[in-house]
């Protein structure tokens, strides 16, 4: 029997029956499917689908989020694709809905990865196990406990040029619930922000993301050189910005940076 569903984007996405043949595009959704028990109905991932570990290494590899190889695709016959509007491009979005059904998440709050949780497990007949992770995802956030004082923070995630997480991204709404404030919070989406720049935001502390650039210890005196009186450090990016079931560990993360991290003024 046919099932009709609406996408984040609000897309109308017709499914045959709950499916059996998933192509997941997201990492973060990826761990969710394996999270919500799909190990047989999940057939293909992308190359930066890592967790789970047994699945990066079993699973068929369809090319990367934005690199998707349509020959692998259709061999594998799936009956539904799980996408994501920022990690996968509109243009292959748009080709592989011409062929199967797509499903889209857009995702900017803590809030958005709660429902986009819930109508997954919708979607592919685990409302319980869904309903689960969002408990246990929700108590999590209940039990954090935000800095005494709010340093005031950028986020970078890339480098040449330099990018920052800007307001309107799910990394900046977690950093305010750890009780920080995102200097750049001004600013769309993931803009040009040259260290330099951060001077005149009188940041206080630069967290390096481990994703999608590989921030590496080197690169922390490149930025201390730029902003003398701030601290500079590596963070995990997925505990930011992996809005799936990760988002049950991100908040033990987060409480510790928030409890470990100090800064004098």
């Amino acid at each position: 029997m046919k099932k009709t569903f609406t996408d984040m984007m609000g897309n109308t996405v017709v499914v045959d029956g709950y499916p059996q043949r998933i192509v997941s595009l997201v990492p973060s959704q990826t761990e969710l499917l394996y999270d919500l028990g799909l190990g047989a109905e999940v057939v293909g991932i992308t190359k930066f689908c890592v967790h789970p570990q047994q699945w990066f290494r079993t699973k068929k590899r369809v090319g990367g989020t934005k690199t998707v190889h349509y020959d692998i695709v259709r061999a594998l016959q799936p009956d539904l694709i799980i996408a994501n509007k920022e990690e996968n491009t509109q243009e292959q979005v748009e080709q592989l809905a011409k062929e199967y059904p797509v499903w889209v998440s857009n995702i900017q709050t803590v809030s958005e990865g709660m429902e986009m949780i819930r109508r997954v497990g919708e979607l592919a007949g685990r409302d319980a196990e869904a309903t689960t992770i969002m408990n246990d995802i929700e108590q999590g956030f209940l039990q954090l406990h935000a800095a005494s004082r709010p340093l005031r923070v950028a986020y970078y995630i890339w480098r040449d040029p330099w990018m920052c997480a800007g307001g309107d991204t799910f990394i900046s709404d977690m950093i305010g619930r750890m009780g920080w404030v995102n200097v750049t919070a001004g600013l769309r989406r993931y803009p040009t922000v040259a260290p330099a720049e951060l001077l005149e935001k009188d940041v206080q502390l630069v967290l390096l993301s481990s994703e999608p650039y590989p921030f590496k210890e080197k690169h922390i005196a490149e930025i201390q050189a730029a902003l003398p009186h701030a601290r500079v450090m590596l963070v995990d990016g997925e505990m930011f910005s992996w809005y799936g079931s990760r988002m049950r560990l991100a908040t033990h993360y987060l409480q510790d940076l928030v409890q470990n991290t100090h800064i004098d003024l």
